[in-house]
């Protein structure tokens, strides 16, 4: 009987590019997937040198791969991305032209971050960031001016980025009432909760008629920035932002901007351009925004729900069969 073999390869560090030990969630995985998966060989390199080696008879990674680890892995025909939208540069320029299939881990925790937008949502509509830090003077400051809050059932969501989570958070919203309306690359049609999905060329158009806007999109060449100056100028005047999708999605000096000059009413962000977010940025003194620090995934049975995928597309591999979650790697998703 032939068989594959599967590298799962130790992650980089990000504060020193250096590959750590074994990440603790995918402990015992090497052991599961050669019981579940017959004919399937899994190799747990240890250190970049012994990545190196493996991957020389590699037929499939499970990781990160870096243009010098990719340059030994003449074998590759799929790489498992670890997450659904991996950190920058893992889409290098090499791996774009490598022949190799790239799946990635979307629909993993789309309820968790989903929450947590439902979550940033309703406290900008309440004016929860000024509270929260008069609690922490023991200030009692109520504002009972009718304009200080959002009535939800009266506004406009606009969603850029109708997936798996931007459309779970638009089907919460609507429970509220809300209307909400969505932008996307690539879904059109009925979505439920949604009044309307139109192509993402549309986002201009939309813009204007949001009092809620949130960022889900992934980061993309295409969505680089895609929130700026320009948008941020076309934006209903009193508008709420809600970025929960990428960082670099959203130009935080920009940002910072509207807010000052009143353009929008406020902010609630759990990825940023920079992360972590500075601690002397301006942002976070602002009592017209949330923050929260990349936390909207965090969430019971991650790993359990990567290793699914990971299980199925090593079953559907060995088996020659059409993989679940692929990538366009030029557009990093």
């Amino acid at each position: 009987m032939s068989t594959t073999t599967l590298v799962l390869l130790p992650p980089p560090d990000q504060e020193t590019a250096a590959r750590p030990q074994r990440d603790p969630d995918t402990v015992g995985w090497a052991a599961r997937l050669e019981r579940e998966v017959p004919g399937l060989v899994v190799l747990e390199p240890q250190t970049d040198e012994e990545a190196a080696h493996a991957l020389e008879r590699a037929d499939a990674a499970y990781g990160s791969l870096p243009e010098e680890l990719l340059a030994r892995a003449g074998r590759l025909r799929w790489l498992q991305a670890p997450q659904a939208g991996p950190p920058p540069g893992f889409y290098h320029p090499a791996l774009i032209e490598h022949p190799v299939q790239v799946t990635n881990m979307r629909d993993t925790y789309t309820d968790h971050v989903a929450a947590h937008t439902l979550a940033l949502a309703l406290a900008l509509a309440r004016g929860l960031p000024r509270y929260v830090r008069e609690q922490a003077r023991a200030h009692w400051a109520p504002d009972w001016d009718p304009a200080a809050v959002l009535p939800l059932n009266e506004a406009t969501a606009l969603v850029i980025g109708v997936g798996a989570i931007g459309a779970e958070a638009g089907r919460l919203l609507a429970a509220f009432g809300t209307t909400v309306v969505g932008v996307d690359a690539r879904r059109a049609g009925p979505v439920p909760g949604f009044a309307e999905v139109s192509p993402a060329r549309d986002l201009d158009r939309l813009l204007p008629t949001a009092d809620l806007i949130i960022v889900a999109v992934p980061h993309t060449p295409a969505t680089e920035g895609l929130l700026d100056a320009r948008r941020l100028a076309l934006a209903k005047q009193g508008a709420y932002v809600v970025s929960i999708g990428r960082g670099p999605t959203v130009r935080l000096d920009d940002l910072l901007a509207a807010l000052s000059s009143g353009r929008l009413a406020g902010a609630a962000l759990d990825v940023f351009e920079t992360e972590p977010l500075p601690a002397d940025h301006p942002l976070w003194r602002r009592p017209d925004v949330l923050i929260t620090p990349h936390v909207a995934g965090v969430g019971p049975h991650a790993a359990q729900r990567r290793f699914a995928v990971l299980l199925e597309n090593a079953r559907r591999f060995v088996a020659g069969q059409e993989l679940i979650n692929v990538v366009n790697k030029a557009e990093w998703y």
